[in-house]
């Protein structure tokens, strides 16, 4: 069986239940939605304060796992609403700059804790 070691980091929020915040196998790290929590459980108003939340979970969650936003090579975005799509965008290509993942976007009925935004992504990490 391939090795796979699990990833955690008190820089992000921990994992609201029986999952990892990611899991790094192979030349590849897989980072768990990431909710727009900071440590303290609070959740900022509005789309961009959200994604930026977000973001930096996914983030901080990166450097743990020993890689980073550079090596993302495929993100998912989950959206409660398809409307908050321009503005959420805008937050996410300051994230990425030059070297934009793959990414897909899924507007859902409902996400945890009722935000508006959640961010799970795959990134190439160096193997152990």
């Amino acid at each position: 069986m391939p090795a796979r070691t699990i990833i955690s980091t008190p820089s992000a929020p921990k994992a609201a239940g029986p999952y990892s915040q990611a899991i790094r196998a192979g030349g590849l790290v897989f980072v768990a939605g990431q909710l727009p929590l900071d440590l303290d459980g609070n959740i900022p108003d509005g789309i961009e304060a959200q994604t930026r939340q977000s973001l930096a979970n996914v983030d901080a969650v990166l450097i743990a796992a020993g890689a980073s936003a550079a090596s993302v090579v495929k993100t998912t975005v989950f959206l409660k609403d398809m409307n908050d799509f321009a503005a959420m965008n805008a937050v996410y290509a300051g994230t990425f700059g030059e070297a934009l993942p793959a990414r897909s976007t899924i507007e859902v009925a409902r996400l945890p804790r009722d935000v508006l935004v959640e961010i799970e992504c795959i990134a190439l990490v160096e193997q152990a």
